[in-house]
């Protein structure tokens, strides 16, 4: 798969996605914000809401493809991009495959779940049936200050 450069709609879509991140920190969810966007439109938006919804599953990715689907009244996203403010786990990254999302921009690594980068590299993996095209590094520095910030006042 090719890499490729942050484009201004790139960093325009990971600050809104940073605002969806500070909006979870505000209700006391660990702050990662996503989006999913097609033809220049949001038609999916996430937040982290698992302490809300009492579940491990309630990610920020998770809910924007929900939403997308839902909107797009669809199971597949052929031609959609999705924008995260964390590298995406393995649960997440099992559903943009099976939702067959084009393109992946995130921003901070994750060192203890990333399945991207960190850990594993699943949506790029060749022995797969269906690839993401990955952008890393989007305002990683302002991603990981705010998972910094809100652990250390959980400490």
């Amino acid at each position: 798969m090719p890499k490729t450069s942050p484009t201004s709609e790139d960093e325009r879509w990971i600050a809104r996605c940073l605002e969806l991140a500070r909006e979870a920190a505000a209700n006391d969810e660990v702050p990662v914000g996503a989006i999913v966007v097609i033809d220049g439109e949001v038609v999916g938006v996430g937040r982290n809401r698992v302490e809300e919804l009492r579940s491990p599953l309630a990610h920020a990715e998770m809910e924007a493809l929900q939403a997308a689907l839902a909107k797009m009244g669809e199971k597949r996203l052929p031609d959609a991009e999705l924008y995260s403010t964390l590298e995406p786990c393995f649960l997440c990254a099992g559903a943009i495959l099976h939702t067959r999302v084009r393109r992946v921009v995130f921003g901070a690594r994750d060192p203890k779940f990333g399945a991207v980068r960190s850990l594993g590299n699943v949506l790029e993996d060749e022995r797969l049936n269906h690839r993401c095209v990955v952008l890393e590094g989007v305002q990683a520095d302002e991603s990981a200050e705010l998972l910094r910030s809100f652990f250390r006042k959980k400490r």
